[in-house]
């Protein structure tokens, strides 16, 4: 008898095309703000296009409504091929996206009218928060009861990702963001103080673990073996790195705070912790890069191949680098410094965003019915400009890094400063023109994606809402899910 049994994937599709205008959204901001930086008189005077009220609007718009946008929509792809199984709760699934949509646009508008609670990574007021909380919880439902009604009896280690990424995200952002509304834009956290700081880079660090790294690896130990079409370099270091990344990530947050009033114990608990990291980041980031040994000849032809192997090499760089720069002697020279803005985009634009491209570039074909992308030389396109983009930022906030770092520890023999503040903003001013001139390059490539979903997407436009019939392979007794699926 046929199956006529369907993977679910109208809400991924949705997630396809929020990450990709988002993604637009996101770093046009970014760009704008670098402007700013090298051009102050395009705030215009007017406090809500300030660089401090935008900026939140940047990370939150690149990290959540961007990055959050493919997470939810891959992690709903990956639970049903990994499981041989349609997506639980459809409905409520679709709520997840509606509602997350819904929570970007109120923190994007909220955040530069000054109603903001002033934490990294966590700006949106209680209103935004409590609705974050109540999509997140959907989001966790839909996936664990997807999970629960697998045909397959293995959890492939790519649902191990997702589902310590839903639920340490899930309590991280409650208790950060517990706090007393004293009107409906105005609210003041419980803590206090130096707790305040510890449980906000507890969390603010955190969501770097568990939002850009450990949900990210779960999308790449899927798209990457299915990418390579090989499997996994080895199941078995994928499971090791799993456990030592969630056990050793959580108590290393501490080491965003050196020199801090923080307790100076706490401080050398971050950095020890932020050492040992350094093991499971590489082994996964190792793991990842062999997986394509046998295929590298796919880098010649397959952007997406291309994309998903340098995004594993600055995530084996990244990482080295936080490591580094959590040790005390190295953070006295980088604290504060664009050196941590060169450390911050390496991660996102070098890791985040080219494993999500990469793997978008390998789902939408298939979620939109197609054999392959559009056009294979606007991937390629997109890839250069990507890379030439990123290689401009990074070299430009490195140098300017270093070079505040050096001018505001000289000093003379009397022991009064060599440089004044001012003479290190003039030294490091063509940085910022380099670093704008960089972000236009990856502004540029999204564009390009873009354009290259819309085409790719011309037959699949008209039944955005109905599904688009992948059929779920029946699965053969007591069957381990091979990372490069049947169908789909």
């Amino acid at each position: 008898m046929p199956n006529t049994e369907y993977y679910d994937d109208k809400v991924v599709r949705l997630f396809l095309l929020a990450a990709a205008v988002w993604g637009i959204i996101g770093m046009s901001v970014g760009v704008y703000i670098a402007a700013e930086l090298m051009w102050p008189v395009f705030n215009f005077n007017i406090p809500w296009l300030t660089f401090s009220r935008l900026r939140p609007d940047h990370t939150f718009g690149v990290i959540f409504a961007f990055g959050g946008s493919a997470l939810m929509g891959t992690c709903y792809y990956v639970v049903q091929r990994t499981g041989h199984t349609r997506l639980a709760l459809s409905k409520l699934a679709e709520m997840t996206f509606w509602g997350w949509q819904l929570v970007c646009v109120l923190a994007m508008t909220t955040m530069p009218l000054g109603i903001t609670q002033s934490k990294e990574y966590a700006e949106p007021e209680w209103f935004v928060d409590i609705l974050i909380a109540v999509v997140w919880v959907s989001f966790g439902v839909v996936f664990f009861a997807t999970l629960a009604r697998r045909r397959i009896r293995h959890i492939y280690v790519a649902n191990w990702y997702y589902g310590a990424f839903i639920i340490a995200v899930g309590l991280l952002h409650i208790v950060n963001n517990i706090a007393l509304p004293i009107s409906l834009t105005k609210s003041y956290p419980v803590y206090s103080g130096v707790v305040d700081a510890m449980v906000q880079w507890w969390y603010g660090h955190n969501a770097v673990a568990f939002f850009l790294t450990a949900g990210f690896l779960g999308m790449m130990y899927y798209f990457v073996p299915r990418q390579a079409q090989q499997p996994l370099w080895s199941y078995r270091f994928s499971i090791v790195n799993f456990w030592a990344l969630i056990s050793v990530y959580m108590w290393a947050g501490s080491h965003h705070l050196m020199y801090t009033a923080l307790p100076d114990w706490v401080q050398s608990v971050g950095m020890a912790f932020s050492l040992i990291l350094l093991m499971p980041s590489w082994g996964s980031a190792a793991n990842g890069l062999l997986t394509f040994n046998g295929s590298w000849h796919k880098l010649r032809t397959d952007p997406a191949a291309k994309f998903m192997v340098l995004a594993l090499v600055f995530y084996a760089a990244a990482t080295f680098e936080g490591s580094m720069m959590a040790i005390k002697t190295v953070n006295s020279l980088s604290h504060y410094t664009d050196w941590t803005i060169a450390h911050v985009h390496s991660g996102a634009i070098g890791w985040v965003a080219m494993i999500t491209i990469g793997s978008l570039y390998a789902m939408a074909p298939r979620a939109l019915g197609k054999p392959a992308m559009h056009s294979n030389k606007a991937m390629e396109l997109h890839f250069w400009l990507h890379i030439t983009g990123l290689l401009m930022y990074l070299g430009s906030m490195w140098t300017a890094g270093v070079t505040e770092g050096l001018m505001w520890r000289a000093t003379n023999a009397d022991g009064s400063l060599t440089y004044s503040f001012l003479d290190s903003l003039i030294a490091i001013k063509p940085m910022y023109l380099i670093r704008w001139l960089g972000g236009m390059f990856v502004l540029s490539g999204m564009v390009v994606m873009a354009w290259n979903l819309w085409h790719t997407a011309a037959d699949a436009r008209a039944r955005i809402i109905k599904p688009i019939p992948v059929p779920i392979p029946e699965p053969e007794p007591h069957q381990v899910p091979a990372p490069i699926p049947a169908a789909g």
